[in-house]
This record gives structure tokens, C-alpha cells and sequence, in this order.
């Protein structure tokens, strides 16, 4: 380094440094920080083998949007990042595709985008599962997947977020019979998510002997029983208000998984896809070393803020979570 660069690099740091101090409630107590036990990671691998797929990095672009102007740039930003980086996509809501093909295909159909090695699953609300099976109408639902060729299906649990939405659908059968008949009839691979609000024990251990993978939505990141409070006109008067406080967070659910699989004699879970609140790279490696199955970390909001901007803004924050959750490997142990 030259004389100069270090006389401008310490100058910088003498300017920077009174505004550098961190109290100690800032400290992050989910880690040992071990600096004398790694080395920074000279092109580390984080590939994952998941659900038939090679991921290149752990992280899932969760389910968002669909159907609007806008959605079609912010969908098209997110598959560039996961053939960049090797990641994994689920669309959006993919209900519009099933009452009108053709206007709304041009949203969704992402595959030449994102490429044939990564993994894209498209995405439909358990409310309009229910029906599919009730019109004995799967064949429409699979000709959808096969349309957009997609790897297989996500099939979102909201029955809050349905009882609350004033247009909502009503959920006339617990889902996991649905969930439990679909996979009698169909041989889509299959992911299961929740929205916001996650999932208890019993709810989990169900899953968890089927063989799908389980995407946790947990309770922490965006609440869709809150958005839809939000669109209410009688929201004022407090309504439906308490249910979007209803739910199980992640360390929550993680404990659940674990709990379940030490008590469970088969566990047919695939692997897990694990969301709801994930801002940061740690918040993935801390998720990811805690749950004891093959899993990977899924973010939407954090995602989405920067494919609304630019894919230079997007492909820079995935740059960032790579960088650091090599760095994390390295140097950070779970306590």
C-alpha cells in the first residue's frame, strides 16, 4: 500500500472513530466471536444440495409479488439474482395464472430469466387448492406449474389472513387434509409455507411426516393478517386487530422442529426453508446452524426494497450476504 493511501486511511479513521463506539446492548449475544480460529474466505463454497437442486447459496427469494406493472421489473430483477448467485425463487401469489392465463403468464414466466439450474416453484394459496380438489381441477393446477416450467408447487397456509382480508376465500377443511390429498393425487414436488405468523408444534410435526419441504414464514418479518387489518375501512375501531399478533417466531419454531424430530420415529421433510424476519446474513447462519435438518434461509422485504430500486442495487446486497456469511462461518460460533 502506498504511503499516501495509508496516511488517507488513517487520517479517515481518526474522523470516523468518536462516531464508531457501540454500547453494549448493541452486542449481538447469539455468537462467540473466535478471531483467532478462521482465516477470511478466499471464494468459500456455501453450495447446498436442495429439494433436487444444486444452490450455489443458501438463500431463498421468497414468495412475493405478481400481477401488477411493477411486479414484472421486481420479478425479473430477483431471477437475475438467483442465476447470478445460484439461489432459489418462489413466485408470487400464482392465482391470477389459474382465472387468466394468458393476460398475466408474462409476470410469472421467469424461467428463461433465472435459468434451467435454479430452482423457481410457483405459488397458490391453500384456499384455492381446496377448490382445485373440490372441481376435481388439479390437472389445472399442474398445467400451470408445467406452463411456467417450474420445479413444483408452493402452497401457501393463510387462514388468517384470509378470515380478515374483506375479499377473502373461506377455508372449509383443516389444511393439512388438503395438503394430505394433493400429494395422494399429484406428483409435484411440494413446498408448504405460512405467511407471517408461523407455526406451532402440532402443525409442524404433520409436516414434517409428509415429504414436502416446510417453509416457516415465521412470525417476525411481513404480517399479511396485518396488512389486511390495514386495508380494512373498520380497522380504526380495533376489529380483527389482536389476530395479527398471533404466531410463533423463528427461535420459537426452530425449537419446535427440533423438539419434534428427536420425538418423531419418520421424518419425511424434505428440507426447510427458513423465514420470517431473516434481515441479515447472520440471522441465515444463525438459523441455519440451530435447526437440526438440511435447510436454507429465505428472505422477501429485505429482497424486495432493493429489486424496486436497480438489479445493480439488488446484486449488491446479495454480494453482501455472501461476503458476510463467509465471513460468519469463519468466525462466529453458535452459543
Amino acid at each position: 500500500m502506498k504511503e499516501k493511501d495509508i496516511s488517507e486511511r488513517k487520517k479517515e479513521h481518526i474522523e470516523l472513530a468518536l462516531g464508531s463506539q457501540l454500547s453494549d446492548w448493541a452486542n449481538d449475544k447469539r455468537f462467540y466471536y473466535e478471531p483467532l480460529m478462521g482465516a477470511h474466505p478466499d471464494k468459500a463454497s456455501h453450495s447446498v444440495s436442495f429439494f433436487g437442486k444444486e444452490m450455489a447459496f443458501p438463500l431463498w427469494v421468497s414468495s412475493m409479488t405478481g400481477g401488477t406493472k411493477e411486479a414484472l421489473q421486481i420479478n425479473e430483477n430477483l431471477a437475475r439474482a438467483c442465476n447470478e448467485f445460484g439461489l432459489g425463487m418462489g413466485l408470487g401469489s400464482c392465482r391470477p395464472l389459474l382465472e387468466d392465463p394468458k393476460k398475466y403468464l408474462k409476470d410469472f414466466a421467469l424461467r428463461e430469466v433465472i435459468g434451467k439450474s435454479q430452482l423457481l416453484y410457483a405459488n397458490l394459496g391453500i384456499a384455492q387448492l381446496e377448490k382445485s380438489i373440490a372441481k376435481n381441477e388439479l390437472n389445472k393446477v399442474e398445467d400451470m406449474v408445467g406452463v411456467l416450467d417450474a420445479d413444483g408447487l408452493i402452497i401457501h397456509i393463510n387462514p388468517l389472513q384470509e378470515w380478515i382480508q374483506p375479499e377473502g376465500d373461506r377455508i372449509l377443511q383443516p389444511p393439512i387434509q388438503t395438503i394430505e390429498h394433493f400429494i395422494k393425487k399429484s406428483d409435484l414436488p411440494l413446498i408448504v409455507k405460512e405467511v407471517g405468523q408461523g407455526m406451532g408444534p402440532d402443525s409442524l410435526r404433520r409436516l414434517m411426516a409428509l415429504p414436502v419441504v416446510i417453509e416457516f414464514g415465521a412470525f417476525g418479518g411481513t404480517n399479511f393478517s396485518q396488512l389486511e387489518i390495514a386495508r380494512r375501512e373498520d380497522n380504526e375501531n380495533g376489529g380483527m386487530g389482536p389476530l395479527a399478533h398471533i404466531g410463533h417466531n423463528m427461535e420459537e419454531m426452530l425449537l419446535y422442529f427440533n423438539k419434534n424430530k428427536k420425538e418423531m420415529k419418520n421424518v419425511s421433510c424434505k428440507g426447510v426453508i427458513l423465514s420470517g424476519g431473516m434481515k441479515s446474513f447472520l440471522d441465515g447462519y444463525y438459523a441455519i446452524s440451530k435447526l437440526d435438518h438440511p435447510a436454507v434461509y429465505g428472505q422477501a422485504s429485505a429482497l424486495l426494497s432493493h429489486a424496486r430500486r436497480s438489479y445493480e442495487s439488488l446484486a449488491g446486497f446479495v454480494q453482501s450476504q455472501v461476503d458476510g456469511y463467509g465471513i460468519a462461518r469463519e468466525l462466529l460460533r453458535i452459543r
